[in-house]
């Protein structure tokens, strides 16, 4: 079985840039979607010519913003949106399919914006977010994946010392938060499979960073202690298109 996680940055706007050819490239059984931007009727519109899976969406109160999808073959046992706390799920960031042997949770983080405004915020979901997988951990494994919104060591940032505590997504808050996800026994699968490995999955539009490959690892896998047995491969995908962020994938035997 193989699973992958985009960040689309707008399902409408990567349908037109060679969905489908992508998604044959990536051949996954299960597709994770974040930051769709729309409601989840235009979400199922926008993916109505997909064939061979079934679609669940959980979108953001406000239009146009956040939103994320799963897309899989096998039809899962139930799915079900939201991490249950009010100030987090007006925005449509967590959507978990809960499989017979583990549940697989979807999660675009909040960044923490221009300035760091909203950094206090992102440490509060850091900590719920959190306690949300833990509690589904207790009836069985978790594989969570998606944009974290966070480099987690230096090794995952292009440029880490003039980004550190200066840009949202590589400040120690943020990176303590991603420790605290580790330190809970979670695995970064990619980590596990390639630990000295230079490799990312977003770079910024501006100055032809993709191109210099000025880029960022914020996209991750990371698995349940019990599941990494089962894990055969990660990956992340540089060559596909269509998005600021490129799709990563793990596959299990």
């Amino acid at each position: 079985m193989r699973i992958a996680s985009w960040n689309v940055n707008g399902i409408r706007a990567v349908m037109k840039k060679d969905f489908a050819d992508s998604l044959a490239t990536l051949n996954a059984d299960i597709l994770c979607l974040q930051e769709t931007k729309a409601q989840d009727d235009q979400v199922v519109a926008a993916l109505e010519g997909i064939e061979g899976y079934h679609v669940f969406s959980n979108s953001a109160e406000r239009k146009g913003y956040s939103g994320v999808a799963i897309l899989s073959r096998r039809k899962p046992l139930r799915v079900f949106a939201d991490i249950g706390i009010a100030e987090h799920d007006n925005e449509g960031r967590v959507l978990t399919a809960e499989f017979e042997d583990f549940y697989l949770v979807t999660v675009y983080t909040p960044n923490s914006g221009s300035e760091l405004a909203r950094l206090p915020y992102r440490e509060t979901w850091d900590r719920d977010f959190l306690h949300f997988v833990k509690e589904l951990e207790r009836s069985k494994p978790v594989l969570m994946c998606g944009d974290f919104n966070v480099a987690h060591r230096d090794i995952d940032i292009a440029r880490p010392k003039p980004n550190y505590n200066k840009s949202a997504g590589f400040t120690q808050k943020e990176i303590d938060g991603m420790d605290n996800i580790i330190g809970a026994g979670f695995i970064d699968t990619f980590r596990h499979f390639f630990p000295d490995t230079v490799k990312y999955s977003w770079w910024s539009y501006r100055a032809g960073a993709r191109g210099k490959n000025i880029g960022w690892r914020i996209d991750y896998f990371l698995s349940s202690t019990a599941l990494v047995s089962k894990l055969t491969s990660a990956s992340i995908w540089n060559e596909i298109l269509g998005s600021d962020h490129c799709p990563v994938s793990v596959d299990l035997g």
